[in-house]
């Protein structure tokens, strides 16, 4: 074995003592937190007090066959009050050609900070999720998936023509005020990204339910807006806990303008 202290030729002596300080330096620093290298979840986390990288689950396949239609669901144990919520929900894919996925803004309302719906993945990537809550803190997860063929530039038969209907809102029988109960809704709707093939080779128009708000009474409780990897005929499930029976508003806007709606009592 060769003592650093023995290997010494003339001119190294002085350089050696840096040279170690300096190496030293480079293994104590900390390794830097892989969503710092991906844009769109650091611009979330920039103006973050607290970034936390336990607590938030992200609940999807490890390996799907079709990635037109994969199921996600995003979950955080945590306070829904009015001291203390989740504020705001987002899902990125990194591989996706347009990485914003859906981006959901909770109230105490909701009563539960869950979210589900189902997503195109364009390739085998890696997907992001990011809460935030009224506080400053926030919280970051990722999942890897592999995907067969992949959801967002597959060719597909000209659907141009199906109009934004048919909304559906499943609800439980009863509720318990207070307590959170599961809310699933489905439209009718082919959430054209625009990057597309038709049969003719060329590209279907872009057309996109961009906006679905849930609305208990005059307070908005739930808005969700909806990018290019939101699979077809958007499906979104989510809770509601109502403190008192009242009347809910599920309202589903396109990119044209067009909306429809639906009206439902939640009885307690």
């Amino acid at each position: 074995m060769i003592s650093i202290n023995n290997w010494r030729t003339p001119g190294t002596t002085l350089a050696l003592g840096p040279l170690l300080s300096l190496a030293l330096m480079v293994f104590a620093l900390p390794a830097q937190a892989s969503w710092q290298g991906f844009d769109a979840v650091a611009s979330i986390l920039a103006d973050a007090e607290q970034v936390h990288e336990q607590g938030l689950a992200l609940e999807m396949p490890l390996v799907s066959e079709d990635g037109s239609a994969v199921p996600i669901n995003v979950k955080l144990d945590h306070p829904m009050t009015e001291d203390r919520y989740i504020t705001r929900i987002h899902i990125f894919a990194q591989g996706n050609p347009n990485a914003e996925v859906v981006d959901f803004y909770l109230s105490p309302a909701l009563g539960r900070a869950e979210v589900s719906s189902r997503i195109r993945v364009n390739e085998s990537q890696r997907i992001w999720a990011v809460a935030t809550n009224n506080q400053g803190e926030a919280w970051v997860t990722h999942h890897d998936i592999r995907v067969t063929v992949g959801g967002c530039l597959m060719t597909a038969e000209d659907n141009s023509t199906i109009a934004l209907s048919q909304p559906r809102v499943a609800l439980p029988r009863s509720f318990t005020a207070g307590q959170p109960a599961e809310i699933r809704t489905l439209v009718t709707h082919p959430m054209e990204t625009g990057m597309r093939e038709g049969p003719d080779g060329n590209l279907l128009p872009r057309r996109l339910v961009e906006r679905f708000v849930v609305t208990l009474g005059d307070e908005t409780a739930l808005e969700v807006h909806l990018h290019t990897a939101v699979s077809a005929n958007p499906y979104l499930r989510f809770f509601l806990a109502p403190q008192s029976s009242v009347q809910a508003q599920f309202v589903w806007h396109e990119d044209t303008g067009f909306e429809v709606e639906e009206q439902v009592s939640l009885s307690l």
